[in-house]
């Protein structure tokens, strides 16, 4: 069977502030390796409003009912690849989302077809406690468990799983690094072994967190 990938993420946020950071837009999208990053005004109003990522369209899903993640089923093809762009990110490595009850979400996702590859019952140098790992294509989607302080800071673990922010796969970290300048912060090592990582700072301007990620040692190219 097809395992589902995903087509697009829409984002509200201002376009300019990421073609101002080096990417490539073309009718109102990025593309990002074979994803689509679609962009909305954070100040339209209406349903799924609000800044950051705000929906996805997922292809080979049997449901649309994923915990609160805001979904609708896409038809098109897989594209091309996207080239590289300018600033040297080729692709999303992963997709972030937050959950107040990671069983349940992990329970809705896998019942419209997405595939989990594995939990971690770790926690992270950020302090969630357990994450989930579900492979969409050339993406992954890292699904956290919120803090049980946050939890219960935040109204319970009746609320809905959210999205957060994204990590890019870079072909040169340093020196997409050092051409962000001091948008970007220094490079470090990565949870997954090999790795390095940095992240995008707040003078970057876009309104979702943005790490930057080299590939994996192992990794064969693209």
């Amino acid at each position: 069977m097809p395992t589902p990938t995903i087509d697009e993420l829409t984002v509200a946020d201002e376009p300019s502030r990421w073609t101002a950071l080096g990417f490539t837009l073309t009718d109102g999208c990025c593309q990002l390796g074979t994803v689509r990053l679609r962009f909305s005004d954070p100040d339209a109003g209406g349903a799924g409003t609000g800044r950051g990522i705000v929906g996805w369209s997922l292809r080979e899903i049997t449901s649309t009912q994923l915990d609160g993640l805001p979904t609708a089923i896409s038809e098109r093809s897989v594209p091309s690849r996207a080239p590289a762009h300018p600033n040297g990110v080729a692709a999303i490595d992963h997709l972030v989302a937050t959950s107040p009850a990671l069983d349940r979400s992990v329970a809705a996702l896998q019942a419209a077809g997405l595939d989990l590859r594995r939990v971690r019952e770790e926690p992270t140098p950020a302090g969630a406690p357990r994450q989930a790992f579900f492979r969409l294509g050339e993406a992954t989607l890292e699904l956290i468990q919120e803090p049980h302080e946050l939890v219960e800071r935040a109204g319970g673990p009746e609320r809905p799983a959210r999205f957060w922010g994204l990590a890019l796969l870079v072909e040169d970290l340093a020196r997409t690094v050092q051409r962000l300048g001091e948008h970007a912060g220094e490079v470090r090592a990565a949870v997954q072994p090999g790795r390095q990582i940095a992240t995008l700072r707040r003078s970057a301007g876009l309104a979702i967190p943005v790490a930057l990620m080299s590939a994996a040692p192992d990794a064969v190219p693209r």
